[in-house]
């Protein structure tokens, strides 16, 4: 059963373009060998955080959304927090889409009552 996830995490900001690219590759493939799917993959880029993480006060930002099994959210986990470069991340598990059945209302309209003069 695969559960859909978000994963954002926040890398230095004095870490090269190349590592990072390396930071995503690694976990393209920890959920890919672990029989997930990544959906998508958003960098935000640099910004200003609201308070200092580990003396700093800008970090790159990057956005995972990702399809797996419970065990391969683990592992992106644990990749995330063995790597110097990251600074904090999280994981958010997405709810399930729940199919609402609608039932119709019958609609009472009332009839317009007429004014006798």
């Amino acid at each position: 059963m695969n559960n859909n996830y978000e994963v954002v995490f926040i890398v230095r900001p004095d870490v090269a373009d190349d590592a990072i690219k390396g930071i995503i590759q690694k976990v393209k493939e920890a959920v890919e060998g672990l029989n997930g799917r990544v959906n998508r993959v958003d960098e935000w880029g640099k910004r200003k955080m609201a308070f200092q993480i580990k003396k700093y006060s800008e970090g790159y930002y990057i956005f995972v959304d990702i399809s797996s099994p419970p065990p391969a959210s683990k592992e992106v986990e644990r990749i995330l927090r063995l790597n110097e470069d990251v600074i904090r991340y999280q994981t958010v598990k997405k709810p399930a889409a729940k199919v609402v059945k609608e039932t119709k209302k019958e609609n009472k309209t009332s009839q317009p009552k007429e004014i006798s003069q």
